[in-house]
C-alpha cells in the first residue's frame, strides 16, 4: 500500500487494522517490520495520500477498492488440520466489509488463499448486499522479504484475476489501471480467478521445490565427498534451469512456503488427486528432514551429547535482511537441541528476545494467528540466552551454529571467538556463509551443509538412531 501510495500520488490510500497498537506503530518514527528501504517509502507519503487507521468501517465504507491482507493460518484442529488454510479471518473480514458498504467495491484477495476462496467470499458478499455490487479481484503478491520495496517497485509481473463478465472486467481494469501509473502494461497479466489462485501456490511451491531438490542432494554431496556449492553452480549454468534458488541451507523458511504447500496437498487431496498431494508433500517433508540431519550433525559430531553444553546460534531470523522469523529453520533447529539439553545463546541483529522466546514456546501453526489469540504451550526456555553480541554468544560456547546468512557473520574475527570457546571447538554452518579451509586452519572442527566432511565428523555415523 505504501508503494501504491508512492507512485500514485493522486489515490487516497488508508491503511486499517483493528490493532490499535500496530496502527499506532505505523504512525510513528519505529515502523513495526524492518525492511531495507520502506521507512523512506512510509515518510514519503505519510500523511500526504497514505494514512495508518484503526477506524476500520468508515475507512471501507468510503472505499472504492478493498484490498484484503489477512492472515490465512494452516488449521490447526478439525477438518484438514495441519494442511488446509482457516479462513476464520478472511470471512469476517467479508462479513463486515458486506455490513459497512453502500456503494459498489471492489474486493482485492491480497492474501495468499486456497483455490476457490474467492467463490466463498462472493457468497457472503452477494447474501449480505442489500442491493450493492461487489466484484472479487484475486491480486496474490510475489515480494520477496529482504527485498520487497524493489520487487514492488520493479515487479517481475503483476497478476489480476477476475470473473469473465463485463462487470468482472471492468473491475479487472480498474486495478490495472493502479498498477499501470510504474508497471509496463506487458508486465500486468489478468486471468481468471482460479488461475490467479493458483499461480500463487504454484509459484512458491516450485521455489520450494528447487531448495528441497538442492538440500537432497546436499546430503549425497556430503556422503560422496563433493561439495554442493560446485554442483549447485554447474546446475545453475543451465539456461533451462538458471542460478536461483539452489543454495543449499539447512532448510527453508518464511511464511508462505510451507503453509502454501500443504494447501496445496490439502486441495488435490480434496479433488482425488493422491499422487500429486504426495509429490508436493514430499517438498515439505525433505525440508524438515534437513532440519533434523543438520540437528543429527551438531550432537554426534559433539560426542552424540550437547546436555549441558554451550551452543551458540547466531541468527535466528528465517533469511537476511529481514526481522521475521516465522517457519524459521533455527526454531526446528533450537527445539532439536534444547530436546539434548543444550544451553542455547542467540544472537541476531534484528530479532528481539521477547520474539526468541514467544517462537520457542509456541505451538506448531500457532504464529500465524494475532498475538492476543495465541496459545502458549509452557515449553522451558530457562536454557536459551539471547544476546545482542556474536562474540557474547560464543564465548564460552562448544559449538556455534550460523542459521541465517547476514552479511556481518562472513566479517566476523573467528580466531578470537576460538580461542574464547571451549576445545574442541566446532562450527555447523547452515547457510555456507565461512570459508570452511580458513576456519580449519583457526582450528575448528567444521560442519558446512553438503560440503566435504571434516576428518572429524567423516568417521561419526551420518545419523544416529533417532
Amino acid at each position: 500500500m505504501a508503494m501504491i501510495a508512492l507512485k500514485c500520488p493522486d489515490i487516497e490510500v488508508v491503511v486499517v487494522d483493528i490493532a490499535v497498537a500496530r496502527i499506532n506503530a505505523w504512525n510513528s518514527d519505529r515502523l513495526p517490520i524492518f525492511e531495507p528501504g520502506l521507512d523512506e517509502v512510509v515518510k514519503a507519503c505519510r500523511g500526504r495520500n497514505l494514512f495508518f487507521s484503526a477506524d476500520v468501517e468508515k475507512h471501507v465504507a468510503a472505499a472504492d477498492i478493498v484490498f484484503v491482507s489477512v492472515n490465512t493460518p494452516t488449521k490447526t484442529r478439525g477438518l484438514g488440520a495441519g494442511k488446509a488454510a482457516d479462513l476464520t479471518y478472511w470471512e469476517s473480514a467479508a462479513r463486515m466489509i458486506a455490513d459497512v458498504s453502500k456503494s459498489d467495491k471492489i474486493v482485492v484477495e491480497k492474501s495468499t488463499v486456497p483455490v476457490k476462496t474467492a467463490e466463498a467470499i462472493e457468497k457472503i458478499l452477494t447474501h449480505n448486499n442489500k442491493g450493492i455490487n461487489f466484484q472479487i479481484l484475486s491480486n496474490p503478491e510475489f515480494l520477496a522479504e529482504g527485498t520487497a520495496i524493489e520487487d514492488l517497485a520493479k515487479p517481475d509481473r503483476v497478476l489480476i484475476g477476475g470473473r469473465e463478465t463485463p462487470e468482472g472486467r471492468k473491475a479487472v481494469e480498474a486495478l490495472k489501471a493502479v498498477y499501470a501509473h510504474w508497471v509496463p502494461e506487458e508486465n500486468i497479466i489478468t486471468m481468471n480467478l482460479w488461475s490467479a489462485e493458483i499461480s500463487k501456490l504454484a509459484a512458491n511451491a516450485i521455489l520450494a521445490q528447487r531448495i528441497s531438490s538442492i538440500n537432497a542432494m546436499s546430503a549425497l554431496c556430503e556422503a560422496t565427498g563433493a561439495d554442493v556449492a560446485e554442483v549447485a553452480y554447474a546446475v545453475g549454468k543451465d539456461s533451462r534451469i538458471g542460478p536461483k534458488f539452489l543454495n543449499a541451507s539447512v532448510g527453508f523458511g518464511g511464511s508462505c512456503f510451507q503453509k502454501d504447500i500443504l494447501n496445496l496437498v490439502y486441495i488435490c487431496e480434496c479433488n482425488g488427486l493422491t499422487e500429486v498431494a504426495n509429490y508436493w508433500k514430499q517438498v515439505v517433508q525433505i525440508n524438515d528432514y534437513q532440519k533434523s540431519r543438520f540437528v543429527k550433525r551438531v550432537v554426534s559430531s559433539m560426542f552424540n551429547t550437547v546436555s549441558g553444553k554451550k551452543i551458540a546460534v547466531l541468527g535466528f531470523a528465517f533469511k537476511k535482511d529481514t526481522g521475521d522469523t516465522r517457519e524459521t529453520a533455527a526454531i526446528d533447529v533450537c527445539h532439536g537441541l534444547l530436546g539434548d539439553n543444550a544451553k542455547i545463546s542467540v544472537y541476531d541483529p534484528q530479532v528481539t528476545a521477547d520474539q526468541i522466546m514467544r517462537d520457542l514456546a509456541m505451538n506448531k501453526f500457532d504464529w500465524d494467528h494475532p498475538q492476543h489469540l495465541q496459545p502458549m504451550s509452557p515449553t522451558a526456555t530457562k536454557q536459551v540466552d539471547v544476546v545482542w553480541d556474536a562474540y557474547e554468544a560464543t564465548k564460552g560456547a562448544h559449538g556455534v551454529c550460523i542459521l541465517t546468512e547476514w552479511d556481518e557473520f562472513k566479517k566476523l574475527d573467528y580466531k578470537r571467538i576460538y580461542d574464547g570457546m571451549q576445545k574442541p571447538a566446532f562450527i555447523f554452518d547452515g547457510r555456507n556463509v565461512i570459508n570452511v579451509d580458513e576456519l580449519r586452519k583457526i582450528g575448528f572442527v567444521v560442519y558446512s551443509v553438503g560440503k566435504p566432511l571434516d576428518p572429524w565428523v567423516k568417521d561419526l555415523p551420518a545419523a544416529p538412531p533417532s
